[in-house]
C-alpha cells in the first residue's frame, strides 16, 4: 500500500535524559549521556526550562551539541514547538546535523540562500515535525527566514555580537564606495572635530591611521535630516553594498539613535547596543537558549544580543580545570635573538609553518592578514580564506602544505587529529568592527573588551585542540599580544588548563634562543616519552590554579542590564527613560574597581541625552544635568584620546564651561593643604634634607624613603613604602591622588649605570598596580602609571616585549628635577601661608615652578618602556 498512515505517539519522556535513553536504542550515537551533561540537563529541565533566556557554558570537548540537540528535541516533542538550532557559519551547520543524525535527533538543514531550501524540509520545520538547524543570519536579517520559532538555540553565543548586530550596523567603504563615504561625511562635518575632518578628507593622509572617531551624539541628531538624505541617496544610487543598504531599511528614519564612528578607510553607523527587543524574529520565540564554552563574568552576553538578564548554568563540576587536548605555546618574540633582532622573526615564523604543513593562521583585521601572507609564508606557500573552506574543509586538509588566513574568525573552524597541528594567532584579537576599535584603541576601555578578547584567544588556540587526544603548536606573535598574555590578571583570568599552557610556553620562550625553541618544537611533535613529562608538569600546574574574575566584571555585569534598556528607551524615542537608565549604569559603574574610561563613555552618553532633552522641552534643569555629566566626563577621560577630539561645532556650541583647573592637579593641591606636617617650619626642612639626600645618593632604603617624601610634596592624598623587605612584589612606593590618579615605583637605585633593564625587573614594576588594587580592593583610576627607575641606559629587546602601556622608564636625575621644583613651590606656597590660599591660588603658585602634576607627569612618562 502506497499511503503512509500516522502512527500512536510514542510515551511521551520525562525529562532529555530520558529522551535520550530512547533514541539510544536505534541511533549511531553514544550508548549514554555522561554525567556532568546529566547534570546540565536535569538543571535546566528542573529550573530554567520556562525562562525566557537561559545560557549553558560547557567547555569544549564536554558534549555541547548534544545537550543542545536534547533541549531542542524534548520541548519539540513535548509541546510540538518549532525549534531553530543556531551557529555561526554554514560548515558549523553542516556539522551540527550530522551529530544530530547520529543521535537520532530529526532535523533538516537550512542553510544557504532561502530560494535554494528544499520546500519539504522546510514544511517539516513548520509543523513542528524536526528542528532547524541553521545560521544567525536567517534570524538576525531585514527580512529573516526562521521568523516563527517558539524556541532558539544559539550555539557558540560567545562568538554572535557581530552576527547580532549586523543588520543594525550600516557600513560604508572608502574603498568600494568613496563617492557614499565623502557624502556621508559631508553630512557630518558639524559632528567632528574641523582637524579631524580636515584629516579625513586630505587624498594624501595616511589610510594606515587606526584612529577610530566618535561623531558628536549632539551633532548627529542635528543633522540628522542630512545625514538621512545622504544615505537614502547612496541607497537610491546603488552606492551601498548590499549588507548597508539591508541595514538602511533597519535605520531609516533613527540615525539620530545610532553612534557614529568614523575612520580614514570607513564610517560606521550603528546603536551601542543592538535592539533586538523589536526584532520579532528573535524577540518573539518564548524561549532562548545560548551555548557557549566561555560565558565570562561582565555582562558581555547581555550586551550582545540586546537582553537585560540571562539566566546562567554553569560549568558542570569536574569540568572547570578540565580542557580538551595540549597546546605548546610558542612565543619567538621572546627568544634572547628574536627579540634582539625583530627583522629576523618572519623568517622563523616561515621555517616553523613550512615544516608543519598545514596551519591555521587568526588575524584581528585584513592589514595583519596581509602583512603576514607578504612577509611569514614562503614563497609560492598555498593560501586560503575563509571562503574557501565555508562548505568543504578537505579543500585545506587535503594539501600537504597550506597555510589557511582568516580575518577575525576565532570560531567555526574544526581541524582535529593531523588535520593541523599549528596554529598562529598574530596580534591581539580586538579589532573587530569601528564600534570595538574605538573601544579598545580610542577610548581605551580594554575591560570592557575582556571577556571577548579572552574568548577569541582560548578559542582561537583550541582550532586544532578539539579532543583530549588532539595537539597542536600555538605561536604568539605581536607585541601586543605578547604583552596581553604575559598579564598575570589576564593568565588568572583563563581556563586554568590555558593559563597552565601559557605560562609554559613564555616560561621556556624568554631566556632561550630561537633554535632551542625549535628543538623543543620538535619534541612537542614527536609526541613521544621526552614530551610524556612536560605533559604530566603541566598538568600538575594547571590543578594549582583557579580562574578567577577578571578585576571590574561584577560592576560591568551589574551595569549591562542598564546599559541594554538606554538603548531600548533610545530606540523607542523615550530620552527621559533613556537618561534616568544612564544614571543607573554609572551608579553601578562607580564602584572601587570601575572602569574609568567606559564610565567617561557613559557620562559623554549622559550629556549628550541631557542637552538633546533641554533643546525639546526649554528645561534648564537638563541642561544642569548635562553640565555634571561633562564635568565627571573630563575627569574620568582625561588620559584617553577620545576626550581630545571632543571640538566639534555641535559640542563647541552647547558644553557646559571647562573647569580652569585639571582635576589631578585640583587632587594634588588638595593634598598640599591637607599635608599639615610640612606646614611647620622645622619639620618642613628636616624632610627635605632627608629626601634629597636619599633621591641623590643610591643605598636603596634611603632612596624609597626619599620616593616616599617626594609623593607627599607632589600632593599625594596617601604616600606609602614597602615596609617588608622579604616581599619583592610590593612597590617601592606607592602615590595616590584620591581618586583621580596612583602612581607606583619601582627603584633600582643601586643598579650599575651600564647593562640593560631585564625582563625580570620590567614583570616586577608593571606588576605594582595590580599588586596595589589587591591590596586596596580598588581598581586604579583611569591613568594610572607604574614607573621604573633606573640607571641602566639600556633595555634588553625581550623586556620591551613584555611590556604594557602603563609602564614608564625613569632616570635618576628626572626624579631630582621634579623634588626641586616641588620644594621650590613649597616654600613660595608656604611664605604666604598655605591654610590661607584658595586651591586656585596655590595652583598659581606651584605652576609658576612647573610643578603641578600636569607639568612633572610628563616628565616621568617621557620614556615609554615599551619604545626605548
Amino acid at each position: 500500500m502506497a499511503f503512509k498512515l500516522k502512527s500512536a505517539d510514542a510515551a511521551m519522556p520525562e525529562d532529555p535524559v530520558d529522551l535520550y535513553r530512547i533514541l539510544a536504542l536505534t541511533n549511531r550515537g553514544p550508548e549514554y549521556v555522561w554525567g556532568h551533561q546529566q547534570d546540565v540537563l536535569r538543571d535546566w529541565h528542573e529550573k530554567n526550562s520556562d525562562a525566557s533566556d537561559v545560557a549553558i557554558e560547557l567547555p569544549t570537548g564536554a558534549g555541547k551539541t548534544l545537550v543542545g540537540g536534547l533541549i531542542s528535541e524534548y520541548r519539540r516533542r513535548k509541546y510540538g514547538e518549532r525549534v531553530a538550532y543556531l551557529c555561526p557559519t554554514r560548515q558549523l551547520a553542516r556539522q551540527t546535523a550530522e551529530r544530530f543524525d547520529e543521535y537520532g535527533i530529526p532535523n533538516v538543514l537550512l542553510v544557504n540562500r532561502v530560494k535554494t531550501w528544499n520546500p519539504a524540509h522546510q514544511a517539516q520545520y513548520e509543523a513542528g515535525e524536526a528542528i532547524a538547524v541553521s545560521v544567525y543570519s536567517h534570524v538576525f536579517n531585514s527580512h529573516p527566514a526562521l521568523d516563527n520559532a517558539g524556541m532558539l538555540v544559539l550555539d557558540d553565543a560567545h562568538a554572535a555580537e557581530g552576527y547580532v548586530a549586523s543588520p543594525w550596523s550600516l557600513s560604508i567603504s572608502r574603498k568600494t564606495e568613496e563617492s557614499a563615504y565623502l557624502d556621508v561625511l559631508s553630512a557630518l562635518k558639524p559632528a567632528l572635530d574641523p582637524l579631524v575632518d580636515t584629516r579625513l578628507r586630505d587624498p594624501e593622509t595616511d589610510d594606515s591611521s587606526a584612529y577610530v572617531y566618535l561623531a558628536s551624539p549632539i551633532g548627529v541628531a542635528e543633522q540628522s535630516l542630512p545625514l538621512e538624505q545622504a544615505v537614502a541617496a547612496a541607497a537610491r544610487n546603488s552606492k551601498l553594498s548590499t549588507d548597508a543598504f539591508h541595514a538602511w531599511k533597519f535605520l531609516q528614519g533613527r540615525l539620530d539613535r545610532c553612534l557614529v564612528y568614523v575612520s580614514y578607510g570607513q564610517i560606521l553607523i550603528r546603536p551601542l547596543i543592538a535592539p533586538t527587543m523589536q526584532h520579532q524574529a528573535f524577540n518573539n520565540p518564548a524561549r532562548r537558549v545560548y551555548m557557549s564554552a566561555t560565558l565570562g563574568d561582565g555582562g558581555e552576553l547581555e550586551r550582545s544580543f540586546g537582553r537585560r538578564k540571562i539566566e546562567r548554568i554553569p560549568v558542570p563540576k569536574g569540568w572547570e580545570k578540565q580542557g580538551t587536548g595540549r597546546r605548546f605555546f610558542l612565543f619567538p618574540e621572546l627568544t634572547n635573538d628574536l627579540s634582539a633582532a625583530p627583522e629576523r622573526v618572519p623568517a622563523f615564523v616561515s621555517d616553523v609553518v613550512s615544516s608543519a604543513g598545514r596551519a591555521v593562521i587568526l588575524t584581528p583585521d585584513g592589514r595583519t592578514a596581509d602583512t603576514f601572507a607578504e612577509k611569514c609564508l614562503p614563497e609560492t606557500y598555498p593560501v586560503m580564506k575563509a571562503s574557501d573552506v565555508e562548505d568543504d574543509l578537505t579543500t585545506f586538509t587535503s594539501k600537504d602544505k597550506a597555510a589557511l588566513l582568516l580575518t577575525n574568525r576565532y570560531d567555526g573552524i574544526d581541524l582535529p587529529g593531523d588535520d593541523c597541528r599549528l596554529v598562529v594567532l598574530a596580534g591581539l584579537p580586538a579589532r573587530g568592527d569601528l564600534q570595538e576599535r574605538f573601544l579598545h584603541e580610542s577610548l581605551g576601555a580594554l575591560e570592557v573588551l575582556q571577556e571577548r578578547i579572552r574568548a577569541r584567544i582560548v578559542q582561537g588556540s583550541g582550532r586544532a585542540t578539539r579532543s583530549n587526544k588532539d595537539w597542536a603548536a600555538v605561536m604568539v606573535l605581536g607585541r601586543s599580544l605578547t604583552s596581553y598574555l604575559s598579564g598575570p590578571d589576564v593568565q588568572a583570568s583563563l581556563h586554568p588548563e590555558v593559563h597552565a599552557e601559557v605560562e609554559f610556553g613564555r616560561t621556556n620562550s624568554l631566556g632561550t634562543t630561537s633554535s632551542e625553541m625549535r628543538d623543543n618544537l620538535d619534541v612537542f611533535r614527536r609526541h613521544e616519552q621526552d614530551w610524556a613529562e612536560v605533559d604530566t608538569h603541566i598538568a600538575t600546574q594547571r590543578e594549582q590554579y583557579t580562574r578567577t574574575v577578571a578585576p571590574s566584571a561584577r560592576e560591568l555585569r551589574n551595569a549591562a542590564r542598564h546599559e541594554v534598556a538606554v538603548w531600548e528607551a533610545i530606540w523607542n524615542n523615550q530620552w527621559d527613560w533613556a537618561l534616568t537608565a544612564v544614571q543607573r549604569v554609572l551608579d553601578q559603574l562607580k564602584g572601587p574597581r570601575t572602569p574609568q574610561r567606559y564610565a567617561a563613555l557613559w557620562n559623554y552618553l549622559g550629556y549628550s541625552i541631557a542637552e538633546r532633552l533641554a533643546q525639546q522641552s526649554g528645561d534648564s534643569s537638563h541642561r544642569h544635568t548635562g553640565a555634571r555629566y561633562y564635568r565627571e566626563l573630563q575627569r574620568k577621560a582625561q588620559t584617553t584620546n577620545f576626550l581630545a577630539h571632543l571640538a566639534s561645532p555641535s559640542d563647541r556650541a552647547h558644553a557646559p564651561a571647562l573647569e580652569d583647573l585639571d582635576p589631578l592637579d585640583e587632587a594634588a593641591m588638595l593634598g598640599v593643604v591637607a599635608c599639615t606636617e610640612l606646614h611647620h617650619t622645622d619639620r618642613f626642612e628636616q624632610i627635605v634634607a632627608e629626601a634629597r639626600a636619599g633621591l641623590a645618593g643610591t643605598e636603596y632604603r634611603a632612596y624609597e624613603a626619599g620616593l616616599v617624601h617626594l609623593g607627599t610634596f607632589a600632593g599625594a592624598s596617601e604616600s606609602y613604602g614597602n615596609d617588608d623587605d622579604a616581599n619583592p612584589a610590593a612597590p617601592d612606593a606607592v602615590w595616590v591622588f584620591g581618586e583621580t590618579r596612583w602612581i607606583t615605583w619601582e627603584a633600582k637605585s643601586e643598579a650599575a649605570s651600564t647593562g640593560e633593564v631585564g625582563p625580570d625587573n620590567v614583570r616586577q614594576a608593571q606588576g605594582h598596580l595590580r599588586y596595589t588594587e589587591a591590596e586596596r580592593n580598588a581598581s586604579a583610576p583611569s591613568g594610572s602609571i607604574a614607573l621604573l627607575m633606573s640607571p641602566k641606559p639600556k633595555i634588553m629587546p625581550a623586556a620591551r616585549m613584555l611590556a604594557d602601556d602603563h609602564l614608564y622608564l625613569v632616570r635618576p636625575p628626572v626624579v631630582l628635577d621634579v623634588f626641586d621644583r616641588l620644594v621650590r613651590a613649597w616654600r613660595s606656597a608656604r611664605a604666604r601661608t598655605i591654610t590661607v590660599l584658595s586651591t586656585a591660588e596655590l595652583a598659581d603658585i606651584f605652576r609658576a615652578e612647573d610643578a603641578l602634576p600636569s607639568q612633572w607627569l610628563p616628565l616621568l612618562k617621557a620614556a615609554p618602556v615599551k619604545e626605548q
